[in-house]
């Protein structure tokens, strides 16, 4: 049985929880910026916030 403790972890860019590695991001781990596709969608989102009041 495999455990996971020793996978890294990161910190979301927008929320500022850890993550850690999944599978999926194996190949991307470096570009990984975001826990959750509700952190990525909120990040543009509060980028045209930010602009758009300037």
């Amino acid at each position: 049985m495999h455990k996971k403790q020793n996978l890294p972890t990161k910190t979301c860019v927008v929320c500022a929880r850890p993550f850690t590695w999944r599978k999926k991001w194996e190949k991307v781990w470096d570009e990984v910026k975001y826990c959750s596709d509700r952190c990525r969608n909120g990040r543009s989102q509060a980028n045209r916030a930010a602009s758009s009041t300037t």
